[in-house]
C-alpha cells in the first residue's frame, strides 16, 4: 500500500514572511502602540530637545544633532522594550502562545517575526523623528550621518530586544507595562539619553558608563561626532548586555514551557 502524498511545507522564508506582517497588521491595528512609539519621542524632543538645537558643545558639535541622537537612542530602544516586553506578556495572559503551539509555525520564525515586526517600527520611528528634527528645529547633517547613525541603532539594538523579552517573560500581563517604564525610563536619563551628562548630578555620571543605555547613546553620539568611546567598548558592552538578558529571558521562557506544556 502507497504512502499518500507527503505534506508540503512553505519555506522558511515565506513563512516568516507572512507572519511578520501578520504581526504588523496587528500592531498597526491598536494606536495605544503604534502611534505611542511613533509619537512618544518627537514629544519628548519637543520638550527637552527643540528650545536648545541652535547652541552648541564645548568641543563645537551642534547640540542639535547630539539631541537627536540622544532621542532616536531613545526610541529604538524603547520599540524594543515595550513592543516585546508588553506585547509578550499580553500574548501570554491570553494564552496565544498555547494557541501558536497547535499550528505548525516554528517557534524560532514567530519569535524573529516580532523582531522584524520591531525593527520595522523602530525605523519608522527614527525617520519621523529626523524629518521632525530637520524641519522644525532646523537640524542640519549630510544625509551620509542620518543613515550611519540609523544603521548603528538598529543593528545595536540587540540587548533591548533581549530585555523586552526577559520582561515579557518573567511579569504577567498587569504588571509588564509598569516593570518597562520603571527599568526603561530611569536608564535613559541616568544615561544622558534626555539631558547630556554633564548636566546631570555626579553620582549618575559615574553610574552611566556601566549602564547598557550609555553606550548604546555613544553609538548614535559618534555618528554625530560626539562620541566619548571607540566603537568597539561600545559594542563590547551590548554584546555583554545581550548575554545577560538573554540568560534571564531563555530561563524564564524554559520555565513557562515547563508549565504549560509539561
Amino acid at each position: 500500500m502507497s504512502a499518500g502524498p507527503r505534506p508540503e511545507v512553505a519555506p522558511l522564508g515565506r513563512m516568516l514572511l507572512v507572519q511578520a506582517r501578520s504581526e504588523m497588521r496587528m500592531r498597526w491595528r491598536i494606536p495605544a502602540f503604534s502611534v505611542t512609539i511613533v509619537a512618544l519621542p518627537v514629544l519628548f524632543f519637543t520638550f527637552f530637545g527643540l528650545p536648545y538645537v541652535k547652541q552648541t558643545l564645548p568641543n563645537g558639535i551642534n547640540l542639535g544633532a547630539y539631541l537627536i541622537a540622544s532621542f532616536a537612542a531613545y526610541s529604538v530602544g524603547s520599540v524594543m522594550v515595550f513592543g516585546f516586553g508588553i506585547g509578550v506578556a499580553t500574548e501570554r495572559g491570553l494564552k496565544v502562545d498555547v494557541l501558536m503551539r497547535a499550528t505548525p509555525l516554528p517557534p524560532v520564525i514567530a519569535i524573529l517575526a516580532k523582531v522584524v515586526n520591531a525593527l520595522a517600527y523602530a525605523l519608522l520611528s527614527l525617520i519621523v523623528l529626523i524629518v521632525f528634527g530637520v524641519v522644525v528645529g532646523g537640524i542640519r547633517q549630510d544625509l551620509l550621518v542620518w543613515l550611519d547613525m540609523i544603521a548603528r541603532l538598529l543593528a545595536g539594538s540587540v540587548p533591548f530586544i533581549a530585555l523586552g523579552f526577559a520582561i515579557g517573560y518573567t511579569c504577567g500581563p498587569n504588571v509588564a507595562p509598569a516593570a518597562a517604564n520603571l527599568v526603561y525610563l530611569p536608564l535613559s536619563f541616568a544615561s544622558g539619553l534626555f539631558l547630556p551628562l554633564s548636566q546631570l548630578p555626579g553620582f549618575v555620571r559615574t553610574v552611566a558608563p556601566y549602564l547598557p543605555a550609555y553606550h548604546y547613546g555613544q553609538l548614535a553620539w559618534s555618528a554625530v561626532g560626539a562620541g566619548t568611546e571607540p566603537m568597539a567598548v561600545s559594542l563590547a558592552w551590548l554584546a555583554g548586555y545581550t548575554v545577560v538578558f538573554l540568560a534571564i529571558a531563555f530561563r524564564a521562557y524554559r520555565r513557562e514551557e515547563s508549565r504549560k506544556f509539561g
